[in-house]
């Protein structure tokens, strides 16, 4: 079945973990052995062979560049305009991959009709077929100012998460309590006069709220879990949770482990130890859909390769071609065809096609 991933950081993997997501993950991982600068080398699960095998056509894919001031603990980049630098880099590596036909950008409804039109043509291999992807920004730290959303929004960005981990230049994320800043409320102004699609991934709780009663256009929740199951601010309240149903958002359920249990700790804790598999995944699709009455609302946004490998994926999953096993663990659970459908990708290309027209 043809599936959406929302939330993958291809560029970031590219330029950053220096991998050439053109090769087979088997290969990336072989060239990685013996590496120890990130803790995820040799176990990464993404690359665009993966992505065709899996029938994964169409992703959200990021840019992302962190701007820290002197003193932070997360890492990140020491000027807005260095951060800005690296965003640059990453487009340039998505449009390199365009230019090789790997890649295509999709940024408005006839590019999405016309890539979802080719993944259905049973004609062609899937192997010969270019990945779609929807350009995000995840976090807003590297706009120098408002004047750069412009700039990006004229080369296909569509989408933007204004926080990440840690502080913000315009909205504190993970890990912080406090909300937007003075320019975070323009930029959600802005966007919205650009009708874009705001991510509230990482937003603090005092975030979600302003960006709830602020922003008016459609909204998101590219890579999220349940807080009622994991308790971590960085997991949705059931509150939260019903104001994006009542938005109608649809939300992206993530796969990194330490979002599927409690108590998860960073290179100590092993996923089939903690019997995180798929199903811990389908549990938070189920929490929402009791919330919701339905399955509107659940999607995949998985951040495979988020600067986590296969030491904090499922143990079920070896590379993300393995998202073709959910439609049998949902059936399993009991979700007809139609509500797996939607799962895969109809309740995302139905709230992008509504985003844009």
């Amino acid at each position: 079945m043809f599936i959406i991933d929302a939330h993958l950081d291809l560029a970031m993997n590219a330029m950053e973990w220096n991998r050439d997501l053109k090769q087979p993950v088997v290969d990336l991982r072989e060239r990685e052995k013996g590496m120890n600068d990130k803790p995820d080398r040799a176990r990464n699960t993404v690359s665009l062979p993966a992505l065709r095998d899996g029938k994964i056509g169409l992703v959200v894919a990021t840019q992302i560049a962190r701007y820290v001031r002197q003193g932070s603990p997360l890492p990140g980049w020491h000027s807005p305009e260095q951060a800005w630098a690296q965003t640059q880099a990453q487009l340039a590596w998505y449009q390199a991959m365009v230019n090789e036909g790997e890649m295509v950008q999709v940024s408005e409804i006839t590019s999405l009709d016309a890539q979802i039109k080719k993944w259905e043509n049973d004609s062609i291999p899937d192997s010969d077929k270019p990945v779609g992807f929807i350009l995000s920004l995840e976090g807003a730290d590297s706009l120098v100012n408002l004047s750069y959303l412009e700039k990006a929004y004229a080369y296909g960005l569509r989408a933007l998460g204004p926080a990440h981990y840690g502080e913000g230049r315009y909205a504190s994320g993970t890990g912080t309590e406090e909300g937007f800043s003075a320019n975070g409320i323009s930029l959600l102004k802005e966007m919205d006069s650009l009708h874009m699609i705001l991510d509230v991934t990482h937003l603090t709780d005092l975030g979600f709220s302003q960006a709830m009663e602020i922003f008016k256009g459609p909204v998101w929740a590219s890579h999220h879990n349940c807080r009622a199951l994991v308790k971590n601010q960085r997991q949705l309240t059931d509150d939260q949770i019903r104001i994006l149903i009542e938005r109608g958002s649809v939300i992206g359920g993530v796969m990194d482990a330490w979002m599927l249990t409690d108590g998860w700790i960073r290179g100590l804790s092993i996923p089939k130890a903690r019997g995180i598999d798929l199903n811990s995944l389908i549990d938070n699709y189920d929490h929402i859909c009791q919330i919701a009455g339905n399955a509107n609302h659940i999607a995949i946004g998985s951040d495979l390769d988020g600067a986590f490998g296969t030491e904090q994926s499922p143990y079920d999953l070896d590379t993300i071609t393995d998202l073709q096993k959910l439609p049998d663990l949902l059936k399993q659970r009991g979700y007809s065809e139609t509500d797996i459908s939607k799962i895969l990708h109809g309740n995302w290309l139905r709230f992008i096609k509504k985003a844009w027209n």
